[in-house]
């Protein structure tokens, strides 16, 4: 079982490895897009050194969900619609959905993946693993 203090560890040095990012400055708040430059291909590399750290397999479009973006019943306009939001709630329950609701923009979206989203993912996937 890991703590989660293990995993806030494991995760700040994995993305700052991803991103060659300066480890010190990466907190649970940090936007993985706007604070820390990610890139939609560094989503992929960090998923990779997740599942390797962690010996998990994480689906395709289960921590980033990518392609949530390319389906007309979720987006129009740029913006995420209503069903689209409960999907992205439902499949990132542990992400600040309140704020991005309130301007949901699809450019926006960005802001919701941060260091403290991608730790809470992990905790939960990780204590179901160990049941």
């Amino acid at each position: 079982m890991y703590e989660k203090n293990d995993i806030i560890k494991s995760v700040t040095t994995i993305i700052a490895q991803a991103l060659r990012a300066d480890e010190k400055k990466i907190t649970l708040q940090s936007s993985l897009i706007k604070d820390l430059g990610a890139e939609s291909i560094d989503f992929l590399d960090i998923v990779f050194r997740l599942e390797k750290t962690f010996k998990i397999k994480i689906p395709k479009g289960e921590l980033f969900p990518e392609k949530l973006l390319t389906d007309a019943r979720f987006v129009k306009d740029g913006k995420i619609t209503e069903a689209g939001i409960e999907e992205l709630k439902s499949k990132i329950p542990s992400a600040n959905w309140q704020d991005f609701s309130k301007n949901p923009l699809v450019s926006n979206l960005g802001e919701v993946f941060t260091v403290g989203m991608i730790v809470d993912y992990l905790y939960e996937k990780l204590a179901v693993a160990n049941k």
